[in-house]
C-alpha cells in the first residue's frame, strides 16, 4: 500500500472555537491516537490535505505525519475517520491511529464485485449484495486498498462466503460462514385464484344502448300516463 506524506502542527485549543478558528485559517482540525497514548489535536493545511486524498477512495490510507512540536516528528498512521461536509464535501474534521509498521493491526477491507452472475444474465435472477466489506489482520505495509471478486460464474441460489475470499499475507477475522453475495430467484407475482365452488366476479358493463334503452322504456311511461288522462 502506497504512503501518503502530510505536514501538520500541535493545536493548542480544543473544541469548537479553536476548531472553528482552524477551519477559518485555511486549515483542518484533526487527532492523532494510538493504544496507551494521550490524544493529540493537530492541524493540518486543508489544500495539502484534499490533494492527497483525492481519488484515494474509501480504503485504507497510512500517512507518514510530520507534526511539528511533536515528539518524534514523523508519526506512521492509519486514517481512520474523515468527517465532511454534507452540502460542500469539504473535510470537517479527521482522526489518525498512529501505529508500528512492524505490529500488525485489525482493519476492515472493502469487497469489490464485478461481472454480471449467469443467474441473473440468463435466468433472470437478482443480485443481492449482503456485506461489501471483511475484516482481517496484518502488518501495516500489507493492507490491500480493496479486494476483487468476481460473480460472473453465479447460478441461481450460488452465493460466495467470507471462507472463500483469500487475502495474501492476512488473518481473516469474519465469521467464514457469512455471505457476501448470493444469487436469488426472480420476483413472480402469483395470480389470486376464485374460492373453490366460486365463480369469479365479473364486472358490470355499463354500456350508451343500455342507458339509451332505460330512457326510452321511461318515455313509453309517461306517454301511457298522459293517454289516461285525457
Amino acid at each position: 500500500m502506497a504512503t501518503l506524506n502530510l505536514s501538520a502542527e500541535v493545536r493548542t485549543g480544543r473544541g469548537k472555537g479553536p476548531a472553528r478558528q482552524a477551519r477559518l485559517a485555511g486549515n483542518v482540525p484533526g487527532v492523532i491516537y494510538g493504544a496507551g497514548e494521550e490524544a493529540t489535536a493537530l492541524t493540518i493545511p486543508r489544500r495539502e490535505l484534499e490533494k492527497a486524498l483525492q481519488n484515494r477512495g474509501g480504503g485504507n490510507v497510512i500517512v507518514a505525519l510530520k507534526v511539528a512540536g511533536a515528539t518524534p516528528p514523523e508519526q506512521m498512521s492509519l486514517i481512520r475517520e474523515v468527517q465532511r461536509d454534507p452540502l460542500s464535501g469539504h473535510i470537517l474534521h479527521i482522526d489518525f491511529h498512529h501505529i508500528s509498521m512492524t505490529e500488525q493491526i485489525d482493519v476492515k477491507i472493502p469487497v469489490h464485485f464485478f461481472g454480471v452472475p449467469n443467474g441473473v444474465k440468463n435466468f433472470g435472477g437478482i443480485l443481492e449484495h449482503l456485506s461489501r466489506e471483511i475484516e482481517v489482520r496484518c502488518l501495516p505495509g500489507d493492507i490491500p486498498e480493496r479486494i476483487q471478486v468476481d460473480v460472473s460464474g453465479l447460478n441461481v441460489h450460488d452465493s460466495i462466503h467470507v471462507r472463500d475470499i483469500t487475502v495474501p499475507k492476512a488473518e481473516v477475522l469474519t465469521d467464514g460462514d457469512a455471505v457476501l453475495v448470493t444469487v436469488v430467484p426472480p420476483t413472480v407475482q402469483e395470480e389470486v385464484k376464485p374460492a373453490e365452488g366460486e365463480a369469479p366476479a365479473e364486472p358490470e358493463l355499463i354500456t350508451k344502448e343500455k342507458g339509451a334503452e332505460g330512457e326510452t322504456e321511461e318515455k313509453g311511461k309517461d306517454k301511457d300516463k298522459d293517454k289516461d288522462k285525457k
